[in-house]
């Protein structure tokens, strides 16, 4: 049971860093329809620059994460305005294919700027925690409860508040958004921002327990389009619950298959349920 047990914490963990991914991701879909490769290297800029303002600066742990958090949100404007709304009424391919370049460009600015190595975050919060059986680093239980906490305010937000209406409204129809006087460019800035802040805020969390590199962020946006793909293109209910199915899966397939396989695990799942119900586990709730 406390191996069990274990299991399941590590799913949370690997489940809230996923899905907070996976809302940036789903977010911008539903804006643009298009997805965006780049979302992989906001990922990766939010883990450097709080890793900057934590050894260069001196920065606390929260500080930086806010400071990543504000750097990819202006990150994200910059993109959307730049790169994304110019392309707006070209043939789908071209944002696609611009995002990749971004996602490039990212990568090659930030091996320029950090370097090319490994490094790895250092954090405060290194003490153990023994519940019964069970040992659990205290990180671990920080980034499970960032995470969901992150998710919760993302759909008060999206639903209590008339600004995140709009940017459900716009992701419904923009057309008729736009109609009834919603401001297109001023929602696709803000979801965009709020796509980057998400993405620094779950790098910075995970980072204290994995590596930062110019390349992380390709395994984590590959897997943040399985997720939203399992769970329908679209559909933020559906990025959460994709995210936990992939966090445990491989959580549990880790210990109980092989290491070798964790990364694998999440495209035969991808495979196995969308042969089961192609549009996805939440459809209906998306466009």
């Amino acid at each position: 049971m406390d191996v069990f047990l274990q299991q399941v914490l590590n799913g949370l963990t690997l489940g809230g860093i996923y899905g907070l991914v996976a809302l940036g991701l789903t977010l911008v879909y539903g804006i643009l329809h298009v997805p965006n490769f780049a979302h992989g290297g906001f990922y990766m800029i939010g883990a450097f620059v709080a890793l900057h303002a934590m050894v260069a600066w001196s920065w606390g742990y929260w500080p930086a994460l806010l400071m990543a958090a504000v750097a990819v949100a202006v990150l994200g404007i910059a993109s959307e305005r730049l790169v994304f709304n110019p392309l707006r009424k070209a043939s789908p391919l071209h944002p696609k294919i611009a995002s990749i370049g971004l996602l490039l460009f990212l990568e090659a600015g930030a091996q320029v700027l950090w370097g090319a190595d490994f490094q790895r975050m250092p954090t405060p919060y290194t003490s153990i925690i023994e519940m019964g059986g069970l040992t659990v680093p205290a990180q671990r239980l920080l980034i499970i409860a960032a995470a969901f906490a992150l998710m919760v305010a993302l759909h008060l937000f999206l639903t209590r508040t008339v600004t995140g209406s709009t940017i459900v409204a716009m992701a419904q129809n923009r057309e008729g958004a736009s109609l009834v006087g919603i401001d297109a460019n001023r929602v696709s800035m803000m979801t965009f921002a709020i796509s980057g802040l998400l993405a620094a805020a779950a790098a910075t969390l995970y980072a204290p327990i994995n590596l930062v590199y110019p390349a992380m962020g390709h395994l984590v946006i590959t897997k943040a389009f399985v997720i939203i793909i399992l769970g329908g293109m679209g559909s933020i209910p559906g990025a959460v619950l994709g995210g936990l199915i992939i966090g445990f899966a491989e959580s549990f397939g880790a210990y109980y298959i092989s290491t070798d396989y964790k990364d694998i695990i999440a495209f035969v799942l991808l495979v196995v349920i969308l042969s089961l119900r192609p549009q996805g586990l939440f459809a209906k709730r998306s466009r």
